[in-house]
């Protein structure tokens, strides 16, 4: 193998000595069994363009036959460039590239025996060359290389790089590392060089000191490691350390002793140092173990150690060093140091222990104090019976200590027993004027001034306090009495009384209220003095009823109001603000109005109005008329303009809001007719009557001539010729009881005292016949006394003349009615005069 290099150089320049060609492409190629070979290769001629390969033939371990000039070997590709036809892509070897200056090939998949010299021979019209590269086929994926490129160190960024001498397009590959941190990949196919790169870029940390690096290569197709490579990774850190104590507490008697340790858990390069430190200052003990035997209280602190190396120094975590020992003699501090009375005076016990002092015990004149077993003693107002002298003894785990000195207290009191007097009578209202004194017992030195705590007085400096018009809520007052120190008398509330205040309304639930829902309001007031109130309710003005609260089980839109809620005690009343309560509720009680009301006539604007009780109002309205069908509109008033005749019945509305709907019950809309349409139809009417009345006097007109002729036909037949006609003819009817062959005459006027007139004429023996043989039902028998040869005539007189057949005692009166009887003989009948009507009678 290290023969053949030589070899192919030599063949190579023998081919090319003479040639005009340049060629670029890797030297040499590596790959392994069932990868492929990507084989980049460029060219270019000498002589310029214009140039291109005709032929190209690609031989594996080819030698040269000096004798006929002509190459042998295995011929793995063979095939003319002039054709554009494209190598099948099932071929092991295709040519990739074209016949002006590339070259690229792929062997897909290469095989173990494909290793050896590679020779790629082309032509070019007359002129011939050779080139050649080795293929090194191995039977398993070779080992990537790691290459660290610079020295490791602690916290500084480093990048390491993972190469392959392979890459191939049609076998991809992956680098990946056993450590976490930056990577990038990166594949290389050039004519110089053939490989896949991956940088990894990460912080080493001093745990990394001494581990395995690793970089695989991993095959994504079959999921599996083809090969890897491990290197160890020298980190160089400062020392990594920590210290050791013994007692572990670190907790020791005064006098005991104490052991710490240095100990180096990791350090590249080796350390050469180690310091000791306490309190961050450098001890001059050196080495890993430090010993402190027999410890004071002054060895306690904060002890730490410092190792160092060619990197740098590093220190360990901090060790406290508690020595213990027992208390020192104690004395008293005292604070303030000038004492007056009244003030509060702390009394502090200063001892020095480790640990420090847990009880305390303290002593008056020598006398223990009970109950006092704290570092500091407070009284909180000192009187002339606290002074004297005071000492105090310190104790620990360890024990007591001692008393050192004791503490003498002076007291100097302020005024003694003062007091501020309420001079008004009380119970002061709200309102009123309060004088107020300060007084005292005693006082050393004696007093000088006054002082009161109550804003908005006038005079704060004098022995009384008067306060105009005392607010509610007025604060307690005290004053204080002064010499060189003052004292403040105790409080004095002034219990002012008030009505109550800040009455208000609660209403549950707070949201919008609906009818028929459960409504409760409360009356709140924040105080009042006295305390005893009673609650009063009103509405729109009138008192409701008495109780805090008031409650409506179902309310109703009658409810809706304004409410006020009233509390009192023995000093007042206060009222809360006006409370609107809105119930909303569904519409109710609609109602058609008309306008105008008592009906319209044809041709004028009637306004149809819908009115509704509803809250919120009503938002939609439809109307309906008399045989419900919609109308169409939706405004709440229904305009007709003009008003007709078919305008006329009843309507009625609908009318909806969010919370409901109802209906009006039917109201009638009244048209009249218009003056025009009266006269037109009374017209018409007047018209119609007249014809049928012209109809009706014609129709009797016709009746009673047809009567009369009937009438006279039947006389002319039956009667024995008497007949006699009345003149002036008036209104007559026949009498109620009337006999056969009579004739009365009634008079309109009397009817209640009817005069009338009887004409009876004798029968013939034909008459009496025929009355017989037709067996009427009026028929009468003719009274014996009557004569059948005299005609009689009665004739009655009324009180009032008013019959024609009776002579008035006044002959010339205008108001004359009277009978003229004519008798006919037998025969035809005269002809009737005019203005005279003919009456028959049969007898």
């Amino acid at each position: 193998m290290h023969l053949l290099g030589p070899s192919l150089l030599l063949l190579e320049y023998l081919a090319f000595s003479d040639s005009a060609w340049n060629f670029r492409h890797p030297k040499t190629l590596y790959a392994w069994d069932g990868a492929c070979v990507w084989i980049p290769c460029t060219y270019s001629s000498v002589k310029g363009g214009g140039h291109t390969l005709d032929n190209l033939t690609v031989y594996h371990n080819f030698t040269y036959d000096k004798k006929t000039k002509h190459y042998n070997g295995t011929i793995l590709y063979n095939k003319s460039l002039k054709t554009k036809e494209s190598t099948p892509s099932q071929e092991r070897v295709q040519f990739l590239g074209n016949n002006r200056n590339n070259c690229t090939l792929l062997i897909n998949p290469v095989k173990v025996n494909d290793s050896g010299l590679l020779g790629l021979r082309v032509t070019s019209g007359t002129d011939k060359w050779m080139a050649s590269l080795n293929l090194s086929i191995s039977e398993s994926a070779p080992q990537p290389h790691i290459e660290l490129h610079q020295e490791i160190r602690e916290d500084q960024e480093v990048t390491v790089t993972c190469s392959l001498n392979f890459a191939c397009r049609d076998y991809q590959v992956h680098l990946q590392w056993s450590l976490e941190g930056s990577v990038t990949t990166s594949t290389i196919l050039s004519p110089e060089r053939v490989a896949t790169q991956s940088h990894l870029s990460f912080q080493p940390k001093w745990t990394h000191d001494g581990k395995n690096l690793t970089c695989q290569l991993w095959d994504p197709m079959k999921q599996r490691i083809l090969s890897e490579k491990t290197v160890l990774l020298e980190v160089k850190h400062a020392p990594n350390l920590e210290i050791q104590v013994s007692p572990q507490e670190a907790i020791v008697t005064e006098g005991e002793s104490v052991t710490m340790r240095c100990q180096v858990i990791s350090s590249n390069p080796p350390h050469w140092s180690v310091s000791w430190f306490k309190d961050r200052t450098k001890l001059k003990e050196q080495g890993t173990t430090l010993v402190l035997p027999e410890v004071t209280r002054t060895m306690s602190g904060q002890y730490t150690c410092q190792v160092s190396n060619d990197v740098g120094s590093r220190q360990s975590d901090v060790v406290d060093l508690q020595v213990h020992y027992p208390p020192e003699p104690s004395w008293v501090q005292l604070s303030p140091s000038s004492i007056k009375e009244g003030v509060t005076v702390e009394l502090t016990c200063m001892s020095v222990a480790n640990p420090p002092p847990a009880n305390y015990t303290w002593y008056f004149n020598e006398q223990e104090i009970p109950g006092k077993n704290g570092r500091t003693f407070q009284i909180p107002q000192v009187l002339v019976k606290h002074a004297g002298r005071y000492s105090c003894l310190a104790e620990n785990s360890l024990g007591p200590g001692s008393v050192d000195r004791e503490a003498d207290l002076n007291v100097q009191y302020p005024p003694k027993g003062v007091t501020t007097v309420i001079q008004n009578p009380t119970p002061i209202r709200e309102g009123d004027s309060v004088t107020l004194s300060c007084t005292f017992n005693s006082s050393n030195p004696r007093v000088t001034r006054y002082n009161w705590n109550s804003p908005g007085s006038q005079d704060h400096t004098s022995q009384k306090l008067t306060i105009q018009k005392v607010t509610w809520d007025a604060q307690p007052v005290k004053c204080e009495a002064c010499n060189q120190w003052c004292s403040w008398s105790p409080s004095v509330n002034l219990n002012v009384l008030y009505a109550p205040r800040d009455v208000n309304i609660q209403i549950s639930p707070n949201t919008e209220i609906q009818s028929e829902k459960r409504v409760l309001l409360q009356c709140q007031y924040s105080s009042s003095r006295p305390a005893d109130v009673h609650f009063f309710w009103k509405k729109d003005g009138s008192l409701l009823k008495e109780g805090k609260t008031l409650t409506f089980g179902q309310i109703f839109p009658e409810d809706s109001g304004t409410y006020h809620c009233l509390v009192n005690n023995s000093i007042g009343q206060t009222s809360s603000k006006a409370y609107e309560l809105q119930v909303l509720y569904a519409p109710r009680r609609l109602r058609v109005s008309i306008s105008p009301k008592d009906g319209v006539v044809e041709g004028k604007t009637a306004v149809l109005t819908c009115e509704s009780d509803a809250n919120p109002p009503i938002s939609h309205y439809d109307w309906f008329d008399g045989k419900n069908q919609d109308l169409h509109y939706y405004g709440q008033m229904l305009r007709l303009e003009p008003v007709k005749l078919q305008h006329a019945g009843s309507y009625w509305c609908r009318g909806t809001n969010r919370l409901g709907q109802s209906q009006s019950p039917p109201t009638t809309l009244t048209v009249y007719y218009s003056a025009a349409t009266i006269s037109r139809r009374a017209a018409l009417g007047v018209g119609f009557c007249l014809a049928i009345f012209l109809l009706a006097i014609w129709g009797v007109k016709l009746q009673r001539s047809w009567k009369r002729i009937q009438r006279q036909q039947g006389l002319q037949e039956s009667s024995s010729g008497q007949s006699f006609f009345v003149r002036n003819l008036k209104a007559r009817r026949t009498p109620q009881a009337e006999r056969p062959a009579s004739l009365g005459c009634y008079n309109p006027v009397m009817e209640d005292a009817v005069s009338y007139a009887t004409l009876s004429f004798p029968l013939g023996e034909t008459d009496t016949r025929r009355l017989r043989d037709a067996g009427s039902s009026e028929m009468r028998e003719i009274p014996p006394s009557r004569d059948d040869r005299v005609t009689y005539a009665v004739v009655q007189n009324c009180q009032v003349a008013d019959y024609e057949n009776v002579t008035p005692e006044v002959l010339d009166d205008e108001g004359i009615h009277y009978s003229e009887l004519v008798h006919f003989g037998n025969g035809k009948r005269a002809l009737a005069q005019e203005g005279v009507e003919y009456v028959t009678l049969k007898h």
